[in-house]
C-alpha cells in the first residue's frame, strides 16, 4: 500500500473560497510520493453525439459580466470556470465542443440525463399549449403528476404540495409540523443542509451555511456518521441523543425531526444502521412528526429504494423533495397524510409558480423515465460496480480516507492521514482540477471540503464508472 506523503497546506476552512487552496498547494510546492507513471492516459467511452457548434461569448467574457451583475456570493468550480453549453445524458460539452463527463448531475439534479427526449418532448408540447394560469384554475397536469407521485410513496402519504426547490419544500414541512402539533421545537442533525431561508437555515447544522441571523427553535443532534462519529456504526447510540435532547431542551414535547438520509451536501454521510427507527420512536413519543428530506436521495437514485429513508425501514409522517423530481427543472414537493395537510386550510396557503403546468409536465415525465428505463435498477447496478471500484482504490492510495454511499450517490473522503483523519483539502481540489482535464466532473463536499461528491445522472453506465474511476487512479498515481 502506497503511502501518501504531503506537507500541511494552511488554507481557509470556507468551502466557498476552497478555490485558494490548490493555489496555495502549489505554492508550497507539496511534494508527492509517486506511484505509477505506467498508467495509461484513461479515454472517454465513445457517444454518438456532437453539439452544434456554438457562437455564444467565450467563458472569460462570462466571468466578467457575472462579476458585474452577478451577487457576489456566488462562487464557482475549478480555477478556470467550465463554460457548458450543451448536454445530452450523462455528458456535458464546452464552448470548444470538449465532451466531459457529468459525475456530479448538476448537484444530484440531472435524473434521467441532460436533455432526456421524453422530457424535452414533454416540457415543447406543454410549452405550446400553456406554461403558465394559476392554481385557482384547473389543469389535469399538477393533478396526473400528484397522482403519479402519491402512488410512489408508502403508507398513508397521498397528500402533496408543490414548490419551487427543496428550500421552500423543506420550510412548509418544518412550518407544517410546527401547526400540526402546536409546538415549535425542531431536532435536526449536525452536519445536515435543508436549505438557505429562515427555517431551513435553521435546521441546517453547518456554520458554513449559516449568517448570523435569528435561528430560533431548532435543536441540532448528534450526527450519526459511522467515520467520523463517535460511535461508530452504532446507530441506536447515536439516537439516544434524541432522546436527551427531548428530556434536557424542551418541554418534553416537539413539533418535529427533519434529516436526509444520506446528507448530500455534509459529504455524503449515509446514517449509521438502525438510527432512524430508534429516532422515530423519541419523536413520536414526544408527540412530533418525521421529516424525511428526499432532496439528494430520492426518486432512486440509491438503488436499492425509490426513497432514501426506505433503507431504514421507516415511514415518514412528511416527505420532501427536489432536484431530481423535474430533472433541471425548478420544481419541489411535500407529501403527507391528508390529515396532517388539512392544518393548511385554517388559511389561505397556495404557491403562484407551485405546480405550474411546464414543470409538472416535466415532472410526470421524468417518472414515466424512470420506470421505463428501470433507472433505480441501473442506479443500484452501475453504483455498486462503481463503489467496489473506487474502494479497490482505497486499498492502494492511503489518501482516500472512506468510501461511501449507496447506488450512484456515493462520496470519497480524503485524508493526509488515516488515523487522524486529516482534511486533505487543497489536495481535493488538485485532484478536481486534473480529472476535469482528462474530462471528468465531480462535485465535492463535506464540513471540510475534502470530499468528492459523485452523483451523475442515473443513465450512467459501467463504461462511465471505468473511466471515472480510471481518471481518479491516474490522476493520483501522478500525486
Amino acid at each position: 500500500m502506497q503511502r501518501f506523503i504531503a506537507k500541511r497546506v494552511l488554507s481557509s476552512t470556507n468551502s466557498l473560497r476552497s478555490h485558494r487552496c490548490f493555489s496555495q498547494l502549489a505554492q508550497k510546492q507539496t511534494s508527492f510520493a509517486v506511484h505509477d507513471n505506467d498508467i495509461p492516459v484513461p479515454k472517454l467511452p465513445p457517444f454518438d453525439y456532437s453539439p452544434p457548434p456554438y457562437t455564444g461569448p467565450s467563458a472569460d467574457q462570462i466571468l466578467a459580466k457575472r462579476k458585474q451583475y452577478l451577487s457576489p456570493s456566488l462562487f464557482h468550480f475549478f480555477s478556470k470556470p467550465l463554460n457548458v453549453v450543451d448536454g445530452k445524458m450523462q455528458y456535458l460539452f464546452d464552448e470548444n465542443g470538449r465532451r466531459y463527463l457529468d459525475g456530479f448531475g448538476g448537484i444530484a439534479t440531472v435524473c434521467c440525463g441532460h436533455c432526456h427526449p421524453d422530457v424535452v418532448d414533454a416540457i415543447v408540447k406543454q410549452v405550446n399549449r400553456i406554461q403558465h394560469s394559476t392554481v385557482l384554475y384547473l389543469n389535469h397536469v399538477i393533478a396526473d403528476f400528484a397522482e403519479a407521485l402519491a402512488s410512489k410513496m408508502p403508507g398513508n402519504l397521498k397528500v402533496v404540495f408543490f414548490t419551487n426547490s427543496g428550500t421552500e419544500a423543506n420550510e412548509l414541512a418544518l412550518m407544517i409540523a410546527r401547526l400540526y402539533t402546536g409546538c415549535q421545537d425542531i431536532i435536526s442533525l449536525r452536519n445536515g443542509y435543508h436549505g438557505n431561508a429562515a427555517g431551513t437555515m435553521g435546521a441546517t447544522a453547518q456554520s458554513l451555511w449559516k449568517f448570523n441571523v435569528i435561528q430560533s427553535g431548532v435543536h441540532h443532534a448528534l450526527n450519526p456518521d459511522p467515520y467520523r462519529g463517535v460511535f461508530g456504526s452504532d446507530g441506536e447510540m447515536y439516537a439516544k441523543d434524541v432522546q436527551d435532547i427531548i428530556d434536557f431542551g424542551t418541554s418534553g414535547h416537539v413539533a418535529g425531526f427533519i434529516s436526509e438520509a444520506i446528507q448530500g451536501v455534509g459529504g455524503i454521510i449515509e446514517l449509521a444502521p438502525d438510527y432512524l427507527p430508534a429516532a422515530y420512536k423519541s419523536i413520536k413519543k414526544a408527540g412530533g412528526l418525521c421529516i424525511a428530506d428526499e432532496v439528494q436521495a430520492g426518486f432512486g437514485r440509491t438503488g436499492s429504494h425509490f426513497w432514501g429513508f426506505e433503507a431504514q425501514g421507516v415511514v415518514p409522517d412528511i416527505v420532501t423533495m427536489a432536484k431530481g423530481i423535474g430533472n433541471g427543472i425548478p420544481l419541489g414537493a411535500v407529501v403527507t397524510t391528508p390529515e396532517i395537510a388539512e392544518v393548511l386550510t385554517r388559511r389561505c396557503y397556495f404557491n403562484t409558480f407551485g405546480g405550474n403546468p411546464l414543470c409538472t409536465a416535466a415532472g410526470l415525465a421524468v417518472l414515466k423515465v424512470i420506470e421505463k428505463e428501470n433507472l433505480q435498477e441501473n442506479a443500484l447496478v452501475v453504483g455498486s460496480h462503481l463503489k467496489k471500484r473506487l474502494t479497490e482504490l482505497k486499498d492502494k492510495y492511503e489518501i482516500i480516507g472512506d468510501v461511501r454511499g449507496k447506488g450512484l450517490m456515493l462520496g470519497v473522503e480524503l485524508v493526509t492521514d488515516r488515523q487522524q483523519k486529516t482534511p486533505a483539502k487543497a489536495e481535493t481540489l488538485h485532484v478536481m482540477e486534473q480529472m476535469k482535464e482528462l474530462g471528468v466532473l465531480i462535485g465535492k463536499g463535506g464540513f471540510y471540503g475534502n470530499v468528492f461528491r459523485i452523483t451523475p445522472p442515473l443513465c450512467f453506465t459501467k463504461e462511465d464508472a471505468d473511466f471515472l474511476v480510471d481518471a481518479m487512479d491516474y490522476t493520483m498515481s501522478k500525486m
